[in-house]
């Protein structure tokens, strides 16, 4: 969130309403479950979203990993999401960048052999994106910073079990 702050002039936190964002998968700081990690299904867990503002007119994801040692890693980048409540398991509706492991699709954590922080970061937006799916999630989070409604996160941790 706070990259896409620098991009929105005289914005703060306090003006965008506050997602509650939960997980039956996991709570706030706990660690999330091998099966949406490289080393099970690497599928996405599963994501309640509460408060979204009435206005809005779709939702967008990303998934970045702050740990990574070179910079911060996304792992899943989609918008244009019809506004839900609820993101399944192995979601696949909206339009999906080129996270930072070259596919179209959620990857889940991999991290070498430390424990590393993951951000689900969902965003209300007041209009669509007019994105290609080849954008990178500096032109998502610019195309994204004068329409932002509303912002929530949840993290989730993850140590490989194998190496």
């Amino acid at each position: 969130m706070k990259n896409v702050l620098k991009r929105v002039k005289n914005y703060s936190v306090d003006d965008f309403k506050r997602l509650k964002i939960t997980s039956n998968a996991f709570k706030f700081g706990e660690s999330i479950p091998p099966q949406y990690t490289c080393e099970g299904k690497n599928y996405n867990p599963p994501l309640d979203i509460e408060f979204i503002p009435e206005k809005a007119k779709c939702l967008a994801i990303m998934v970045v990993d702050f740990d990574a040692p070179l910079k911060p890693w996304i792992h899943w980048m989609v918008w244009n999401v019809p506004i839900t409540h609820h993101i399944k398991e192995n979601f696949n509706i909206g339009i999906s960048g080129i996270n930072d492991f070259a596919n179209f699709n959620y990857s889940g954590p991999c991290p070498n052999k430390q424990e590393h922080h993951y951000f689900f970061k969902i965003y209300a937006l007041d209009t669509l994106l007019e994105l290609s799916s080849s954008a990178t999630s500096v032109q998502m989070e610019k195309a994204m910073s004068e329409h932002i409604l509303g912002f929530g996160e949840i993290m989730g941790t993850y140590r490989r079990i194998r190496n």
